[in-house]
């Protein structure tokens, strides 16, 4: 059973912490890193898109 505090930032808090890791990884090395970050910082971008762009309805 999950509390009311985790069902509402959970999600954000995620997105938050896989942003971090994208940014540090950014900085911190080459070659694998850059990967990591590219993922890392991706991930968000394209569920805010997913999320954020208005669906279309089948008309009947």
């Amino acid at each position: 059973m999950s509390s009311p505090l985790m069902r509402m930032w959970g999600a954000p808090i995620a997105l938050a912490i896989l942003t971090l890791i994208g940014l540090i990884s950014a900085l911190v090395g080459d070659g694998v890193w850059d990967h990591v970050s590219a993922v890392a910082l991706g991930v968000p971008v394209l569920l805010c898109l997913w999320f954020g762009l208005p669906r279309r309805t089948k008309s009947d």
